[in-house]
């Protein structure tokens, strides 16, 4: 079998940051590096599942809405992956994570889609650890631009 994309990049050298991790037709998947792989410090599962919920709410209800496919944690739990249609530029998919992220180190309240009815691990959550990762990558994103966006950049 081919290897996929994202493992050939070379996760020794990624650092923490927002990057186009492929382009298939119209829809771009952004990496959002939250740690840096391979280093001992990853995403706790508490504050992944809440993080991705406080995201994705606020992603898909977002004037860009409509053109989010997904809102996704990576498996690794070193970030999370956001799949748009390609009319978001890279300037406005930025700016996407930069509010979600203000949305996630603001947040106050229930969790949306915290209830059991709702989540099929309910019980599993972690508000002011999803709080604190996104101020820490609120850091990171402050002088990021369309520019770093590439792997090799």
């Amino acid at each position: 079998m081919k290897t996929i994309a994202s493992f050939t990049v070379d996760h020794d050298k990624l650092e923490k940051g927002m990057y186009v991790s492929r382009i298939d037709g119209d829809v771009v998947t952004y990496d959002i590096r939250m740690k840096k792989p391979n280093q001992g410090d990853y995403l706790s599962n508490g504050a992944l599942h809440t993080f991705e919920h406080l995201f994705a709410t606020y992603a898909r209800n977002s004037a860009l809405g409509g053109e989010v496919i997904y809102v996704g944690p990576m498996g690794c739990r070193t970030g999370f992956y956001l799949l748009l249609r390609d009319v978001v530029s890279r300037e406005q998919a930025l700016e996407l994570v930069r509010e979600s992220f203000r949305f996630v180190r603001d947040f106050e309240g229930v969790i949306p889609g915290s209830q059991r009815w709702e989540c099929g691990n309910y019980r599993e959550h972690d508000l002011p650890g999803a709080k604190a990762v996104a101020e820490d990558m609120l850091r990171v994103l402050d002088g990021w631009t369309a520019g770093k966006m590439d792997y090799t950049a």
